[in-house]
């Protein structure tokens, strides 16, 4: 393809509260196999693009130990290959990426010497498939400066920590608000946009030299009556999961048949690194309803409306109910979990209530597991 892709995965906020605390947030565990970020990197492969460079610095050892191999998503290092790279400190520069335009232009050097005439740019904490060729098609049929992959949001979602646009009859983009508190549009930004190469970088160069350091206040709202700047429509299923809230819905999504089967069976497919562990183990006393149990678990218990990561053990007489359970997590015998996450590598004793009464609780425990 005559793109390179760009996934900008160093950001972090507080509204993942703990769990963004020791890892990014394209990181995050997700549908029971997967992390956030392998959602963009299979599209980038599914899209036959070849280069893609992913853009890293907060919490980021256990995103790049991830992205360690690119075999998992077949970027072949003879045809392309994937980079990670975090911020470096140089005779001219000691900053880390003060925004996402700052931390393309801290790698304006790598956009330099590729050739392809294209640079599709998104984020690493979104859920979803698209084709990037036909949103390149569509760029091209358009004759656009800038394309920016949006989506109709349903009546009653929150907005405000989206980007929102108005388009008029021909999907020309003539506003765009970032994160507004109240808009009568709900038409959002995905945070996916394409634009040519070397307009990238005369933006990003001249963004430098005036300190403007955000992609979409210093470059798109800043250009838009300047630029062809035009929107592309999604139609399927995205989330983003920057939030406790979302992140909880997106995963519990996945229970639905419908967007199981839309993500597991359909293809393309969504690739990720394989760790090599034994099939989930249903002992006697098991009642599993409507819930994914990942490789490696081994369940003595009742879980219902669950998702359960990598190598999770629960107890006997236990209850689980509409949670999440990430990687390595001992549930100890008698333990009520409902409305909850618990974090991963943590240990509940036996004989324990966790229970989110007012929306979702997020469970960590670090206690001694030898000693239960």
């Amino acid at each position: 393809m005559k793109a390179l892709g760009l996934i900008l995965a160093g950001g972090n906020n507080h509204r993942m509260q703990e769990l963004s605390s020791k890892r990014a947030i394209a990181a995050m565990p997700i549908g029971g196999s997967y992390r956030c970020i392998d959602f963009a990197l299979s599209n980038m492969s599914n899209s036959h693009i070849q280069t893609v460079a992913v853009l890293t610095q907060y919490n980021a050892r256990s995103l790049n130990e991830h992205l360690s191999s690119s075999k998992w998503w077949d970027f072949g290092r003879k045809q392309g290959g994937l980079y990670t790279f975090t911020p470096t400190v140089t005779a001219d520069n000691s900053w880390w990426y003060r925004g996402t335009a700052d931390a393309m232009y801290q790698n304006i050097d790598f956009l330099k010497k590729r050739h392809e005439p294209y640079v599709i740019i998104t984020g690493g904490d979104c859920v979803y498939k698209l084709d990037y060729n036909k949103v390149l098609d569509y760029h091209i049929e358009k004759k656009a400066d800038i394309t920016v992959v949006c989506k109709d949001m349903p009546e009653g979602a929150d907005i405000s920590r989206f980007g929102v646009i108005r388009m008029n009859e021909e999907s020309r983009i003539t506003e765009f608000e970032e994160k507004p508190m109240v808009s009568s549009s709900n038409t959002i930004s995905t945070g996916i946009y394409i634009i040519r190469r070397r307009q990238l970088i005369e933006m990003l160069e001249r963004s430098g030299q005036e300190d403007r350091w955000d992609f979409v206040t210093d470059i798109l709202i800043r250009y838009k009556n300047m630029k062809r700047i035009y929107g592309y429509k999604m139609e399927d299923y995205w989330s983003n999961i920057a939030t406790v809230d979302s992140y909880y819905n997106t995963n519990m999504d996945f229970l639905k048949p419908e967007v199981r089967d839309y993500f597991f069976r359909e293809t393309p497919h969504i690739y990720s690194k394989v760790d090599d562990y034994p099939p989930a183990k249903y002992n006697a006393g098991s009642d599993v309803k409507n819930s994914l149990i990942s490789s490696g678990c081994i369940i003595n218990s009742k879980i219902e409306n669950s998702v359960l990561f990598k190598n999770v053990f629960v107890g006997k007489n236990c209850v689980i109910k509409n949670s999440i359970i990430l990687n390595d997590v001992y549930i100890g015998d008698n333990t009520h979990i409902e409305n909850c996450i618990v974090e991963s590598r943590g240990t509940l004793k036996a004989n324990t209530y966790y229970c989110g009464d007012d929306g979702v609780k997020v469970v960590l425990e670090r206690n001694d597991r030898y000693s239960l």
